[in-house]
């Protein structure tokens, strides 16, 4: 329809004396356009279509019943119908229905404080970095957030195997000067190997055993409820979108060092939703002592295979051992600055704690390697002798051992 100025622009050509053709050649209309518009009196009245009747008219009521009672889904709503008697297709149930249609949404959920002595929250994520050859690598992270306080530390690791958990889990509680009462997870396979008939988890052997002599309690959380853990999956986000974008680092042992520092000042700064320090929070946690050392040191060995040139790797540095020992397992552990390297039960070498160095090498590493041409044990063969230590035996014997073999 044409607006009022148009309108009067026509009865104003036409009071001029110019024809309809005019008009409409100047006005860019149709002459009869303008004879319409020029007859009637002030705008004419658009005429009201008479409704169309839908197919879905009938079934309305019944989609507006089973929308009452929560059903949203298009295609349980047009089998319904159907059933009625609807020949339609779903487009028109969709169109009636979208408008109705609440907005998707989570559940919501009770926000819970967690109080002094609650649990912490143990978990690992998977971090992205770009080696020197510009090649995308993935680093395990562990992380450890406490409940109350929201203290948090973080190490990265090679993997993320049982022996990797109890190392970390036991530098975080040294780190936090203690042991929380209980710990929560999920079931993440390091640790938990599955779910009993009972429905309780079946804890690792070996962190059954580390729980017990830490006097903790672990936890898994509820199954698709990962916010009952929501600090430390935030602590894990936190770290990859804070801590890793555009940093640089030389080896494990240097990004573990910036995580270090990285974690003393975000636990000295005010938290988001505590409106208070963690530091200043963590002496309230109600944290167990530490056990002894004697206790831990059982529990900080790792599996490592010994290289064939007679070196195990541990923290990007490879430290040496007795060239007999090359291609065995040996487990491998951190103690008062100290590495043990230890073979069926015996500590078959011992360095310190290398910095900035990739390889340590063990005084008298390799004696009697060229001796025994690089063979630890000796190997099955026939030995040659000189003719003066030849038995001599009688010429009889020989017969006798004829006949016998007639």
């Amino acid at each position: 329809m044409l607006g009022s100025g148009i309108v009067i622009s026509l009865h104003e050509m036409r009071a001029m004396g110019k024809s309809i053709r005019q008009i409409a050649r100047e006005a860019g209309l149709s002459r009869n356009t303008v004879r319409k518009y020029l007859r009637a009196e002030g705008l004419p009245e658009r005429k009201e279509r008479p409704k169309r009747g839908s197919k879905l008219d009938p079934f309305k009521p019944t989609l507006d019943q089973l929308m009452a009672d929560g059903v949203y889904n298009t295609e349980v709503l047009w089998e319904r119908i159907r059933e009625q008697g609807y020949k339609g297709g779903k487009t028109l149930v969709k169109d009636y229905v979208k408008p109705h249609r609440p907005p998707r949404m989570a559940p919501a959920v009770q926000r819970y404080e967690t109080k002094p002595g609650d649990p912490a929250q143990v978990d690992w994520g998977i971090a992205d970095y770009v080696d020197e050859k510009g090649v995308l690598r993935k680093a395990p992270v562990f992380v450890m957030t406490l409940g109350y306080s929201r203290a948090m530390y973080i190490k990265f690791t090679k993997r993320c195997d049982i022996r990797s958990f109890m190392r970390c889990f036991i530098n975080a509680i040294e780190y936090f000067g203690g042991v929380p009462k209980v710990m929560l997870t999920d079931r993440m396979k390091t640790i938990v190997l599955g779910i009993g008939d009972d429905r309780k988890p079946r804890w690792h052997p070996i962190f059954a055993d580390f729980a017990a002599a830490l006097g903790m309690i672990p936890k898994v959380c509820r199954v698709r409820r990962p916010q009952t853990k929501g600090k430390v999956e935030r602590a894990v986000r936190f770290v990859k979108e804070n801590f890793l974008p555009g940093r640089t680092f030389v080896d494990l042992a240097d990004l573990n060092a910036q995580a270090r520092q990285w974690c003393d000042e975000k636990n000295r700064r005010i938290h988001g939703t505590t409106g208070e320090r963690p530091v200043d929070r963590l002496p309230q946690e109600q944290l167990k002592p530490l056990p002894s050392e004697e206790t831990l040191a059982a529990f900080r060995f790792e599996s490592r295979r010994v290289s064939q040139d007679g070196f195990v790797s541990y923290d990007g540095v490879r430290y040496g051992v007795p060239w007999v020992y090359s291609n065995r397992e040996a487990m491998v552990r951190l103690l008062g600055g100290q590495v043990e390297i230890w073979i069926d039960g015996i500590m078959v070498a011992r360095h310190e704690q290398a910095r900035g160095r990739s390889l340590v090498r063990l005084p008298g590493q390799y004696e009697g390697l060229k001796a025994a041409q690089g063979h630890a044990f000796p190997r099955p063969a026939a030995r040659q002798i000189s003719a003066e230590q030849v038995e001599t035996r009688p010429l009889e014997l020989y017969d006798r051992l004829a006949e016998v073999g007639a």
